[in-house]
């Protein structure tokens, strides 16, 4: 079984009852997901499908996971360089397994998995999830005059 392939330790991740996680794209339901996003989260209202599996693609993705069903519930996905530098995005909890701590636990499996990478940093935007992600070290930047963003509308 590959590090992708194996769920990752939810008693490590204070997983809530009946649930897993997993980093095997395999796993990921991708039309769910396209619809999740595309559909409801307000920062990729409208993403079209090509560009949804372009990104996947060129992603590590990680799923929670129904133990009962194998339904999909939830999604992270990660854009690094796997040495220095991660950016976390599109973290989507499905409406019906919030507020049980779900996506807490997925990001708390995001960042175990990628901290043996010695990455220098991990980054992420959120206009209304401050406190899920503040609870798992996130802090805002230090230095937001520091950075710069160059953006294509």
């Amino acid at each position: 079984m590959t590090d992708e392939s194996r769920p990752l330790d939810g008693a490590a991740l204070d997983l809530p009852e009946g649930y897993e996680i997993s980093a095997d794209p395999a796993r990921i339901d991708i039309d769910r997901v396209h619809r999740w996003l595309s559909d409801d989260a307000y920062w990729a209202l409208g993403r079209p499908r090509e560009k949804h599996e372009r990104a996947v693609a060129g992603s590590l993705n990680f799923g929670a996971y129904d133990r009962a069903s194998g339904e999909q519930v939830a999604y992270a996905r990660v854009v690094t360089d796997g040495a220095t530098f991660a950016w976390l995005c599109d973290v989507y909890v499905d409406p019906g397994a919030r507020g049980a701590g779900l996506g807490t636990a997925l990001v708390a499996a995001v960042r175990a998995h990628l901290e043996p990478l010695g990455l220098r940093r991990i980054l992420l935007a959120t206009h209304d999830a401050h406190g899920v992600y503040a609870k798992l070290g996130f802090e805002p930047l230090a230095k937001p005059d520091q950075w710069m963003a160059l953006v294509f509308e």
